[in-house]
């Protein structure tokens, strides 16, 4: 994959972002342990494989920021990162109290670049900012304008919003603080819900970033296999068009999986689309499924499959 801008920042990205949520080991959240030599090593096989250079983390993935641990042990086996990867991480707020104040800020960008052995970050994103209301987040002192002071300081170059609900994004953006848009499970095979959302930001020279193509996994495992869509119980008619799609793919011979992941690679409002991977053989099966031929038909069928908007996770009003 060659590297394409991300908005306006200047960095530069390959279509594949590998997220380490899933490295953080959360079985509650997965289903399944991830252990520290198999974290590092999958970190490993990222930075060593020249097709992806775009690795996304955050402060609170998994207990005592276990995600970032990982990543940085990787980092500091080769010296730290490798020229041309790009870094993001994220804000947390904190992890016994809940406080997300701009001070608590400060404190998670200081843990985040102990754990990962760096001295600034490239992107930052404000994570998950629904769990504080809009207004406490905008506030004189709150975590806004500490994370705009951060950048000032050039302990951060760039800023980004990371989160759910689209509506609630385009407010961020619409502050005029954020060069970056994070948002997940809301651009798939079957919910469309960050279209309007990406397709504005993309126009105004704002990053996009779409995590979670496989809606958590039924659309690259299949509904029979994982019937939560983002890691809840949906409707029936989600996992009936996962079902339907899964079926039309067979048909033509292609993994459902390279379906999902591509759909989201072929945007062209998408900068980079963010998958989770938890092993290292799943960075080269993921770039197999990204470089999957798909012929123009299934495309079409698909399209014709994509349950009603009012079954999306931010159906459009």
């Amino acid at each position: 994959m060659s590297t394409r801008p991300l908005g306006g920042t200047g960095l530069a990205v390959t279509a594949l972002c590998v997220g380490t949520s899933p490295l953080a080991n959360m079985p509650r959240l997965y289903g399944y342990e991830v252990s520290e030599e198999r974290a590092v090593a999958t970190v490993d096989a990222t930075l060593d494989n020249p097709a992806v250079n775009f690795i996304d983390t955050s402060n609170g993935y998994g207990a005592d920021g276990s995600a970032e641990r990982r990543v940085g042990a990787a980092l500091r086996s080769r010296g730290g990162l490798p020229a041309g990867t790009v870094l993001a991480t994220k804000v947390d707020p904190d992890p016994r109290t809940g406080d997300f104040s701009g001070e608590r800020v400060r404190a998670s960008l200081e843990e985040s670049m102990q754990r990962l052995g760096v001295d600034h970050v490239q992107l930052l994103h404000l994570h998950d900012p629904e769990r504080i209301s809009f207004a406490e987040a905008t506030a004189a002192g709150g975590p806004v304008e500490a994370l705009a002071d951060l950048q000032r300081q050039g302990l951060v170059a760039h800023l980004g919003v990371a989160g759910g609900p689209v509506d609630l994004m385009q407010q961020y953006l619409d502050t005029g603080v954020f060069e970056v848009v994070l948002t997940h499970n809301r651009y798939t095979l079957v919910d469309r819900s960050a279209e309007p959302l990406f397709r504005a930001a993309h126009e105004r020279g704002i990053g996009v970033l779409n995590a979670a193509p496989y809606g958590g996994g039924m659309l690259a495992k299949g509904p029979a296999a994982q019937a939560k869509y983002a890691y809840g119980e949906r409707d029936g008619g989600i996992a009936g068009a996962a079902a339907a799609m899964g079926s039309v793919a067979d048909r033509f011979g292609v993994p459902l999986a390279a379906a999902a992941l591509q759909f989201s690679l072929r945007a062209p409002f998408v900068d980079s689309t963010v998958v989770g991977l938890s092993s290292p053989e799943r960075v080269q099966q993921t770039l197999d499924l990204a470089g999957a031929p798909i012929p123009d038909e299934l495309w079409a069928e698909l399209e014709a499959l994509v349950p009603a908007p009012e079954l999306w996770l931010d159906p459009p009003r």
